[in-house]
């Protein structure tokens, strides 16, 4: 049975370096019409994938590239950016080169014809998935869910706590967990602020008087937003000469669940590093029906459906 991942997932995978490692092994992936993944070492002038099968050669046509490519529907940037990266694909023939050497025919567009219709199709609001972000606009981050299949992950979407941009959260190649949103008329939108907790589960992590880390999202007259987690921001006193995407070393005044409040006053900011990694997830669950965000009794509502 075909594992419908991003690509990426299968490439270093035991079950996919034992049936790239011999003409014998590749014939019985090609019974099987499994899926497979091997890396992309050239783009000809043509634009057909070169792809290297533990020594022996693998093309992709360009017309087998992707769905959409022979239709005109999708660019050959999408052929072209693969190079050097692992991709997927079907086998679909066993031939003899120019040179009198094994050439294998492959269609990373059959790959994900068979993810579409055997796992994309099957998808419904409120499942949990694997994705690969592949590349970010300011209106959202693009993630591959499966065979290079892309959906959008919008801005808003990514976590509660506002970001000006989805690099302030993401680069590409980060491998993440997100909810399916919507599906209209087959076409997915992801959401993940869902799976990094609600107010309280962040707030817990947190203590009224402790001096901890964070980072300047906004700058007000009023304040300044700090961000404590992807789910959770609080709210510190007036400061000159502090911007966004500053550090900022905090310290917590107030812990106000009520008012889903809490109140900072920062002890320093600064230009640092920042680095991205792996959110946390407070749900690790396959499906979700609903979410909500906002603690009992708290005067504004945060919350998901996803029914």
């Amino acid at each position: 049975m075909n594992s419908f991942l991003p690509e990426g997932y299968l490439f270093e995978t035991k079950e996919n370096q034992t049936a790239i490692h011999s003409p014998l092994s590749l014939a019985d992936a090609f019974a099987k019409q499994q899926i497979l993944e091997a890396r992309a070492t050239l783009c000809d002038a043509d634009h057909n994938l070169l792809v290297d099968l533990n020594g022996i050669r693998g093309i992709i046509p360009r017309c087998e590239g992707a769905i959409g490519i022979a239709e005109g529907e999708v660019r050959d940037i999408a052929i072209i950016s693969k190079v050097g990266k692992p991709v997927c694909f079907v086998i679909t023939a066993f031939e003899t080169g120019e040179d009198d050497k094994p050439v294998i025919k492959l269609s990373r567009r059959k790959a994900q014809e068979l993810c579409r219709e055997e796992y994309i199709r099957n998808l419904i609001p409120g499942d949990i998935i694997d994705c690969c972000v592949t590349h970010l606009e300011p209106f959202g981050a693009f993630c591959d869910i499966g065979c290079g299949i892309a959906s959008l992950l919008p801005i808003d979407s990514i976590s509660v706590s506002r970001i000006s941009h989805p690099k302030d959260r993401f680069t590409p190649g980060d491998r993440i967990k997100a909810v399916i949103r919507s599906v209209e008329n087959g076409r997915i939108t992801l959401s993940q602020k869902e799976l990094l907790g609600t107010w309280c589960e962040n707030a817990e992590l947190f203590k009224q008087g402790e001096t901890v880390s964070g980072i300047i999202r906004s700058v007000e007259d009023y304040g300044v937003f700090v961000e404590l987690m992807p789910n959770l921001a609080g709210l510190a006193e007036p400061k000159e000469n502090v911007r966004p995407s500053q550090q900022a070393s905090v310290y917590i005044k107030s812990i106000i669940p009520e008012k889903m409040k809490i109140k900072l006053i920062i002890i320093d900011a600064f230009d640092g590093f920042e680095q991205n990694h792996t959110p946390k997830y407070f749900y690790e669950g396959c499906h979700i029906d609903a979410w909500r965000y906002s603690p009992c009794g708290a005067g504004k509502l945060i919350a998901t459906s996803f029914a």
